[in-house]
């Protein structure tokens, strides 16, 4: 099958993106993920199987569209659920929007990466014509990360030193929740693991919030994080203070 017919499972897409990636960015939301973090605002994209089916040249040809607005930073960046679970549709549509001269972003949160094949030879080609990897640490603790998210954080930490010793160019996120992962050893903890790294361009503090929890509610599933208020400003600053963002 021609790349720009490959099909994926799709969720949604949104036109102005602009807290995915460096400018105005065309969102390609993925349908599919196995983890289940508790502060998770997409919980309609877990199933697998859901979504709507769509082609490499459809995307790329609906965002194009909206390339006028991207700028000299701009581009798609393709989110989720999580993508890597479908990385043979992600491997032809990143190699369709370079042969486009469309600058490339995945958001991840590393979940489903090995450096067992046929996975690690597919990744090691898709990094080829990725331009930027926005990585999401949930948790440095692995203790702490199965309990937020059902799952170990080692395949995650193992992306990330395989991102630094390629020296693919990286953005970490990390989701500041009161009561579960904001807490000053936890950041430092977090900040050494960073500092070990040479590839991370930015590191960007996420605040909780609640505007996903309807979506909780529309799928009749319990909340785990009901009565937890988003981080004062002062927990923020103290993260950023602690991660180097701020002095």
């Amino acid at each position: 099958m021609a790349e720009q017919d490959m099909i994926g499972r799709v969720h949604s897409t949104e036109n102005f993106g602009t807290v995915d990636g460096p400018g105005v960015r065309f969102v390609i939301f993925m349908q599919g993920c196995r983890m289940r973090c508790q502060f998770c605002h997409n919980p309609d994209t877990w199933k697998i199987h859901a979504g709507t089916e769509r082609r490499v040249q459809e995307l790329l040809d609906e965002a194009e569209r909206f390339r006028q607005y991207w700028g000299n930073d701009g581009g798609i960046t393709v989110s989720g659920g999580e993508p890597l679970l479908q990385i043979d549709f992600l491997l032809a549509l990143f190699k369709e929007a370079k042969r486009r001269g469309i600058h490339t972003c995945l958001d991840t949160c590393g979940q489903p990466f090995t450096m067992k094949d046929p996975f690690f030879s597919k990744f090691k080609e898709l990094m080829n014509y990725t331009d930027l990897v926005l990585l999401d640490i949930k948790h440095i603790d692995d203790k702490k990360h199965r309990v937020i998210t059902q799952h170990s954080n080692q395949s995650i930490l193992q992306l990330a030193r395989y991102l630094s010793e390629c020296n693919q160019p990286v953005w970490i996120r990390h989701v500041l929740v009161p009561t579960l992962s904001d807490f000053d050893d936890d950041l430092y903890r977090l900040n050494d693991f960073i500092q070990t790294l040479d590839n991370v361009q930015r590191i960007e503090v996420l605040p909780y919030h609640t505007m996903g929890k309807f979506k909780w509610d529309e799928l009749h599933i319990p909340y785990p994080l009901e009565g937890v208020e988003p981080p004062s400003e002062e927990r923020i600053h103290n993260a950023r203070r602690i991660l180097g963002i701020e002095s």
